[in-house]
């Protein structure tokens, strides 16, 4: 179907198409922890406003240099709700949580190449 965009009936429907971009884009924009303000920081499932104040407090004391000086500094953040604050977007130096998959769940690189296992299929690859 295509419209006339001169059209009365194409003004709604490019308005709640422009709409819906523009929510998805900004859904999956990357909060940057280094630089971004309260609201921004809470727009991270699982950043509320009282781990955003804290999160800003230690900031002033200088930036975040990575995810491990990120969970010291924080209390109250481990590595678990940092891999989920990872998958909803944080960043830290612009980098997401190593190892973090964006299907879901935190896996140490480390144990991505252990788990890959062959079922006798494909003689050519090597069981470990």
């Amino acid at each position: 179907m295509i419209f006339n965009t001169r059209s009365k009936a194409a003004a709604p429907f490019l308005a709640a198409l422009f709409a819906f971009f523009a929510l998805t884009a900004s859904a999956w924009a990357a909060v940057e922890v280094n630089s971004a303000d309260s609201s921004q920081l809470e727009s991270v499932k699982g950043i509320g406003p009282a781990l955003s104040a804290k999160i800003l407090a230690e900031r002033k004391h200088g930036n975040f240099k990575d995810w491990s000086d990120f969970e010291t500094r924080v209390a109250g953040v481990g590595e678990k709700n940092a891999a989920g604050f990872s998958r909803g977007g944080l960043t830290v130096g612009g980098r997401a949580k190593e190892g973090v998959q964006a299907s879901g769940d935190a896996v140490p690189a480390s144990s991505k190449a252990a788990s890959k296992k062959t079922d006798g299929a494909n003689p050519s690859i090597a069981k470990k």
